[in-house]
């Protein structure tokens, strides 16, 4: 009898992969939808374009007038009924500040916000708190007490001990004000360790670079001129009687 009711689950297993695979066939029988599959990619197009212009802040007739057509067009890519071409979205990725292969993703930049927004806070909050502690030691190490530099920078001594406990920010232009008093410059209280310190370094340091000579600019940028600055730099951390002795080696070697 199990013999007989094993039998009837083995025709049953053969029958439902009989049927599956009827389906799977059928399904691969059927002609792929082109057209179908181009109007779903303009709407997700249009989806992020109305993302990327949204989350800068823009109009559609800003974005009409960058690309010098109606505003009825943007609206109709926005739309997923049209489309644009690369040369166009790459205005669009410069002028909305985004890059150009978010129009080919898949994340809107309005999720990426909200993802965002509670780490914001979170950094906001322990600068203060950190500015607030180095301001405390700028002032212990110069042996200033709390109420002399509240006077100095003519503040309430409790909002000055609120400051340093990183319990209020500290406004910008009494910040200056006060690194002056505790004889630090700006650059003391900067962030130099995050993602966000990185980035505003590297940004000062272009901000030089791009002010030097021309022919020093495009020295320093050829890749084949690396050697030389490695050179250069291990001289500029060498001390004075070192580079003497190297200086009066070369000379022998060029008589």
């Amino acid at each position: 009898m199990a013999k007989d009711f094993g039998d009837v689950g083995a025709r049953l297993a053969a029958q439902r992969k009989s049927k599956a695979a009827a389906a799977e066939h059928a399904a691969s029988d059927k002609p792929y939808d082109h057209q179908e599959s181009y109007r779903l990619r303009a709407k997700m197009l249009g989806v992020l374009i109305q993302d990327a212009r949204l989350s800068s802040a823009r109009t559609v007739d800003d974005c009409a007038r960058l690309l010098k057509i109606d505003p009825t067009v943007v609206e109709s890519w926005e739309y997923g009924e049209d489309v644009p071409s690369l040369p166009q979205l790459e205005l669009l990725a410069y002028y909305l500040d985004v890059p150009i292969s978010h129009f080919w993703g898949q994340d809107t930049l309005e999720s990426e916000k909200g993802r965002k927004t509670n780490a914001q806070s979170e950094y906001v909050q322990l600068r203060n708190r950190m500015i607030g502690a180095l301001l405390r030691q700028a002032r212990e190490e110069r042996e200033v007490s709390l109420e002399d530099v509240a006077e100095a920078a003519h503040l309430p001594v409790e909002t000055l001990e609120q400051y340093e406990a990183g319990l209020l920010p500290i406004p910008m232009h009494e910040l200056a004000v006060l690194s002056t008093i505790v004889q630090k410059n700006m650059q003391y209280f900067m962030e130099g360790e995050s993602f966000i310190g990185l980035l505003l370094q590297i940004r000062e340091e272009w901000k030089q670079f791009i002010s030097l000579d021309t022919d020093i600019r495009q020295f320093a940028a050829n890749p084949l001129n690396l050697g030389f600055l490695k050179i250069a730099m291990m001289f500029g951390k060498m001390p004075a009687k070192e580079l003497r002795q190297i200086a009066a080696g070369i000379l022998e070697i060029s008589m």
